[in-house]
């Protein structure tokens, strides 16, 4: 019997966007964690899966909204699959479940904090 839950950091964190290339290893990257994600979600072994900011990778265009579609809706049933990060894909939105937006009331980069491996990324 394996673990109760795995945790996996997948990628490096903050990525360049806005401009900027996208370095050809975070693409890599972040199809890696997609295809492990893809396997966990379809493979029926757990009963939830974060992916947690995989909403960013989507609008950034590092992550087609089509194929998380496409794996969310073939999951076994019993599966149930978080997706957080800010702004979600309208094609995400429409097949979920529940959508929760979240606001920012307050956040450590206004007093010049910044982020903080284990905290944001």
């Amino acid at each position: 019997m394996g673990p109760d839950f795995v945790i996996k950091q997948m990628g490096r964190g903050f990525v360049k966007v806005g401009g900027a290339e996208t370095d050809p290893e975070d693409l890599r990257m972040v199809q890696t964690a997609w295809d492990e994600a893809t396997e966990a979600i379809l493979s029926g072994e757990w009963d939830l899966v974060v992916l947690d900011e995989i909403n960013y990778a989507i609008g950034y265009k590092v992550l087609d909204p089509h194929s998380v579609v496409d794996v969310l809706i073939r999951r076994p049933e019993m599966v149930h699959v978080i997706l957080t990060g800010r702004n979600a894909h309208p094609a995400l939105i429409e097949i979920a479940d529940t959508v929760t937006e979240m606001r920012e009331v307050k956040h450590a980069y206004q007093k010049g904090i910044l982020a903080q491996r284990g905290i944001e990324f």
